[in-house]
């Protein structure tokens, strides 16, 4: 049987739709990172572009005539810059930069729907510096530093029920926040088999932000003009991370993954966001927040054509939590298909993707309003290039 490697070959080709989230993962996450660089050979640099163009709508079924909301999720795109470098024969060490989480909704102005003219945007971006260490040619360890830092604002206008309010959260960001991760990895470099399996620990950030609180239908600009100072906490979660990949015939890799992220323990609560309007009944609440943990599970097949070019397509699916979700991510789970190729001249290696994901259902909650909004037959399609080079 072929010795399947690393660089160059199936075993890298499989990472193009393996180890990077061509749309958005459980929770606000954007970019799952994983173990794929660790264990390329020699020195490898490569610059990476995801963009995907979401297509989310629902209606608001508790009011009359169940308004429509309009297409809320805008297309959104992320870089990464990977590199490793192979320091000897046992010890591998890379840095990569990306953007972990992230977060885009933008309510048009709907006629009657009752977020219209909402909208809130989240950025991040992160580095992790590891190293993986050979024990046996079979055995290897690595683990690894993270630090990580995240930005946005938000703009919640709403009015349902005569219960309202318009809100802003201003230039919210975030200290540098630092975590690790830690993992070992079986192989058989003659099958190319190999089992990896890594923690990715908590990340606590604290953000610096400007709020303010008004009635409903006071504007954005109206909003910033009176907002003041303030300071809170998030947490971005922790997950276990388990990757498999096996040839299974000639020129032929089977690949697959399953993650799991403790999204329940994540929620975006600023100050002045949760509010009582009238005696005990409160209404907003945190203005981000997950059901439960997001379980993804991936499976995919890639195929050498001959020593250039390689093919290679997967399937994925993440649990759905059901409940209610909040009004600025109004999904909850999701199937995908992909499909990618990858050539390979000399040094320089070019990785092209494709991704039609099905969102799942939601619906939203307003306070005491449950359900609010239904959103349903909502998709996402996405595109990654990746470029590479090996010295």
């Amino acid at each position: 049987m072929t010795r399947f490697g690393t660089k160059g070959t199936l075993g890298a080709a499989a990472l193009l739709l393996a180890s990077t989230s061509l749309a958005s993962a459980g929770g606000v996450e954007r970019n799952a990172f994983t173990t794929g660089i660790l264990f390329e050979a020699g020195t490898y640099v490569e610059l990476g572009y995801s963009f995907t163009a979401p297509d989310v709508t629902g209606r608001a079924v508790a009011l009359p005539g169940a308004p429509p909301s309009g297409d809320v999720a805008p297309s959104y795109g992320f870089a990464t810059l990977s590199f490793a470098n192979e320091v000897n024969d046992r010890l591998t060490f890379s840095l990569v930069l990306d953007a972990p989480i992230g977060a885009d909704v933008a309510y048009g102005a709907s006629p009657g729907y009752p977020f219209a003219g909402s909208t809130a945007e989240l950025r991040s971006s992160q580095i992790t510096a590891a190293a993986r260490y050979e024990i046996t040619e079979n055995v290897s360890v690595f683990g690894g530093l993270r630090a990580a830092r995240v930005w946005g604002d938000a703009y919640v206008t709403t009015n349902v029920g005569g219960l309202g309010f318009s809100y802003i959260l201003d230039d919210a960001q975030s200290d540098t926040g630092y975590g690790y991760m830690i993992g070992a990895a079986y192989e058989v470099p003659e099958i190319a088999l190999r089992v990896a399996l890594t923690y990715f620990s908590e990340v606590d950030l604290e953000f610096d932000s400007r709020e303010a609180l008004a009635g409903a239908g006071v504007s954005e600009p109206a909003l910033a003009g009176i907002a003041g100072p303030s300071n809170f906490g998030i947490t971005l979660p922790d997950s276990i991370l388990l990757e498999a990949q096996s040839g299974i015939a000639e020129g032929t890799l089977l690949f697959g993954s399953v993650r799991w992220v403790d999204w329940s323990e994540f929620t975006i609560t600023p100050n002045l966001y949760p509010l009582t309007l009238v005696p005990a009944v409160t209404v907003g609440g945190d203005l981000a927040f997950y059901g439960g943990d997001s379980f993804t599970y991936s499976l995919g097949v890639a195929r050498q054509l001959n020593e250039n070019w390689t093919v290679l397509g997967s399937a994925l699916y993440e649990n759905a939590n059901g409940g209610f979700v909040g009004n600025l991510g109004p999904t909850d789970g999701r199937t995908a298909l992909s499909v990618g190729a990858r050539y390979t001249t000399g040094p320089v290696v070019i990785s092209g993707g494709l991704q039609y994901s099905w969102l799942g259902e939601a619906q939203t909650a307003f306070g005491p309003v449950q359900p609010l909004a239904s959103f349903t037959d909502n998709t996402a399609v996405s595109a990654a290039l990746r470029i590479g080079y090996s010295f």
